[in-house]
């Protein structure tokens, strides 16, 4: 069967984009997938809404239906008009039904009517302005990194408690009765309703095999009703709509109805007390955290599907504002529901127009079908809901069970639905949370902060060393533990990196650690840095810190906060450097002090002979021959010796200082490339091509060179071939050496 294409994001046709209005092609595209959305919008919401009000009586459940079908309009335009997805349907929804139902049987059991009206608007008011600061404060993207573990726990507790809450309908237990006592009393179960439940969700099953052209859940609704109907031949009693409780009941749905609800429910303010509000405040944060889960998954998938990218803050936003005018004006809660969205975009939804013309059309049903909605069996609408529960229960986490690297995972899940289950969903909320806490840091105390370990023989810093001082590094080097640290340090993460490292405390000379990747430190983890030097110092050793950052994320700067706590007074002092580059070469050049006692003095002049790339030239009167041919300059610390871009074929060889090669960046400092000293040479890419400079040469310090440029050892190898040939080979090896080394790096920071 070929596969329908979705349709992409018309930004020519959104509605809140300042554009023109849709094609007639677009707006008849739009009109039948908002049709095909409102009718599975429709009968949940109509279900969720009794479900919310059942508890407070069968005389509720015709308010329920209101509710639900207010929810649904309401969401459904005011949603689009300001969201930041398009084509995605908002509707009350089963996380809605779970909070508000509990939160209903709750305060039927201690208040009258009207206060547990006000206090159900109240928690939807308070839950939609939570959803706007919510997305003012970029919490959309922050929300999406709660624990899959925590959300799979909630919507499957979520599922348990519809399930549990219908079930005793569909058997025609008394409204509100637990489902222990209706499966204890089967001699009270009233068998129309039990046809009628059975007959519904057998039909919403076969729907997908019968038709894709009407929704399940409607061919579910009009198969219950029609299973009701034909009841009514054997009972007469079932045709009667008056004190009939296993019917929705006559509702009003004019405006002088709607204002006398909002006046019962501003009439209970008298009675409603600070401590009625104080107690909604947890399942107004549950709810505003549910509600905000499920659009924003629901979102990611309009997205995946529609190959756009939405604005997950603006979308909590809107969200907020319908709840808010839904709670204000009697409509239930909700959220981005994915039956109904799904629907919409499969069906050609081309702008969110579609999604605006659902909502009208769920207010056309609700103007003008209130005798037809009054008829709907309880019955038929808890059908639907148990499947939906049961749709919502992801049984691909019991695989979580075969594994013991995810025991704990599964043991969240379970945790957060027995909580639900037997507790409360607010009881569960405040769990689910600290668990994904635990969670948290559980993958931060697995996740090892040490990211890469080597030796000093293995990685090198930007200074350019010669010959015998490199040879000196590779000996000596692996006396030096270099290690690079990531993410949080902190009780969980430092104990576990001290075990690791504890054989280097004992033996190393030097202990590098680069902090640059470092998210964050805490107490415990400064005093155990502390801890570190004092062990290196037994013995000889020091502790080296690199990168240790001044600014995170969090506003933390670390190397004040190490300040403060006397990090390294313990010891001869902890030495902290601005980057990995510095602190490498200030442990080299301790390194060498040691290993090669007998170095010139650093400040003191090379002359020719002293000077690797000429010494030792087995010919006579060599170096003065090739002294002959240079030429020699002195620079100021600071000074620039050649710039990028610049023309040049000199090839400059150091007597003294250093001398540091930079790449411009665009826009930011300079890149330090490397750095050469006493000794060695650079600017050999001109020298060799006589093309333009790569990079920028600046004195470091107060620097002599001699200059060769290559029209003079072109004269000189002329004169003395085999004196020019020595010169070019010592060029060529020594290049070849560099290169050596940066592969050598280079795949140690591979592996």
């Amino acid at each position: 069967m070929a596969r329908r294409a979705l349709p992409q994001d018309q930004g020519a046709g959104a509605l809140t984009q300042g554009s023109t209005s849709p094609s007639r092609r677009e707006f008849s595209a739009d009109a039948l997938a908002g049709l095909a959305a409102a009718l599975v919008a429709l009968p949940s919401s109509i279900a969720f809404g009794v479900a919310i009000y059942a508890p407070l009586g069968a005389d509720a459940t015709a308010l329920g239906a209101v509710a639900g079908m207010l929810g649904a309009v309401l969401l459904g335009v005011v949603n689009p008009l300001l969201g930041g997805t398009q084509r995605l349907i908002s509707a009350p929804c089963a996380p809605a039904a779970a909070v508000m139902g509990a939160l209903s049987g709750e305060l039927a059991r201690g208040h009258e009517l009207p206060v547990v009206l006000l206090s159900l608007t109240a928690v939807g008011l308070l839950c939609g302005v939570l959803q706007v600061g919510l997305g003012l404060l970029g919490g959309g993207k922050v929300i999406k990194y709660i624990p899959y573990p925590v959300v799979a726990g909630f919507m499957t507790g979520v599922a348990v408690l519809i399930f549990v809450k219908q079930l005793p309908g569909l058997l025609g237990a008394t409204p509100g009765q637990s489902l222990l006592l209706a499966l204890g009393s089967p001699g009270e179960w009233r068998m129309p309703s039990l046809v009628v439940g059975t007959v519904t969700i057998l039909a919403i099953l076969a729907a997908p095999r019968l038709t894709r052209a009407v929704p399940p859940a409607i061919i579910g609704l009009l198969s219950g009703g029609a299973a009701y109907f034909a009841l009514t031949r054997f009972d007469p009693t079932l045709a009667e709509l008056t004190g009939n409780s296993l019917v929705v009941g006559a509702m009003d749905a004019s405006l002088g109805s709607l204002l006398s609800g909002a006046a019962v429910r501003g009439a209970a303010l008298s009675r409603f007390t600070a401590a009625d509000a104080a107690a909604l405040i947890i399942p107004a944060l549950t709810l505003s955290a549910l509600l905000s889960i499920d659009t924003l998954k629901t979102g990611v998938i309009v997205d995946t599907l529609t190959r756009s990218r939405s604005d997950s803050n603006k979308e909590l936003r809107a969200q907020g504002v319908g709840n808010i005018v839904s709670a204000v004006l009697g409509g239930a809660p909700g959220a981005g529901t994915m039956g109904p969205t799904l629907i919409n975009v499969t069906s050609g939804a081309r702008t969110r127009l579609s999604s605006v013309l659902e909502g009208s059309f769920c207010l056309a049903a609700f103007l003008a079908l209130p005798r037809v909605i009054a008829w709907i069996p309880l019955a038929a609408l808890s059908g639907i809901l148990i499947v939906i529960a049961a749709r919502m229960v992801d049984l691909k986490l019991l695989r979580l069970v075969k594994r013991r690297s995810t025991l704990l995972d599964f043991g969240v899940v379970l945790a957060v639905v027995v909580i639900a289950v037997t507790v409360g969903l607010v009881q569960a909320s405040v769990s689910g949370f600290g668990l994904a806490i635990l969670l948290f840091a559980r993958e931060q105390m697995a996740a090892s902060v040490l990211r890469r370990k080597v030796l000093g023989n293995q990685i090198f810093s930007k200074q350019r060393r010669l010959e015998d001082e490199r040879a000196a590094l590779m000996e000596h080097g692996a006396r030096t533990t270099v290690c690079e640290l990531q993410g949080n340090l902190f009780f969980g993460t430092t104990d576990r990196l001290f075990a690791e490292l504890a054989g280097d405390l004992d033996t190393q000379d030097w202990l590098l650690l680069d902090l640059r990747r470092v998210q964050g430190v805490d107490f415990t983890a400064a005093r155990l840095l502390d801890q570190m030097d004092v062990r290196l110092e037994e013995h000889g050793g020091h502790l080296v810190l690199a990168g240790v950052p001044e600014s995170l994320p969090t506003g933390q700067d670390v190397r004040s906060y190490f300040s403060d706590l006397g990090i390294g007074e313990n010891s001869g002092g902890i030495e902290q450097f601005d980057d990995l580059d510095a602190a490498l070469e200030w442990i080299e050049d301790r390194v060498l002090e040691r290993a090669l006692p007998d170095r010139p003095p650093r400040g003191a002049r090379l002359d020719v002979g002293q000077i690797p790339l000429f010494a030792d030239i087995e010919q006579d009167d060599a170096l003065a021959r090739v002294a002959a041919h240079l030429e020699e300059r002195s620079y100021r610390a600071g000074q620039s010796i050649f710039s990028v871009r610049d023309p040049g074929d000199e090839l400059f060889v150091i007597r003294k200082g250093t001398v540091r090669i930079l790449l411009p960046a665009e826009g930011a400092k300079s890149v330090h490339l490397a750095s050469f000293g006493r000794g060695d040479f650079f600017g050999d890419m001109a020298f060799f091509d006589r093309g333009e400079r790569s990079a920028d040469a600046v004195a470091l310090t107060d620097v002599d060179v001699f200059v060769l440029s290559r029209s003079r050892i072109n004269e000189l190898s002329r004169a003395h071939p085999i004196l020019g040939a020595t010169l070019f080979a010592r060029l060529a090896r020594a290049l070849a050496l560099r290169l050596r080394r940066a592969d050598a790096e280079i795949a140690t920071l591979q592996d």
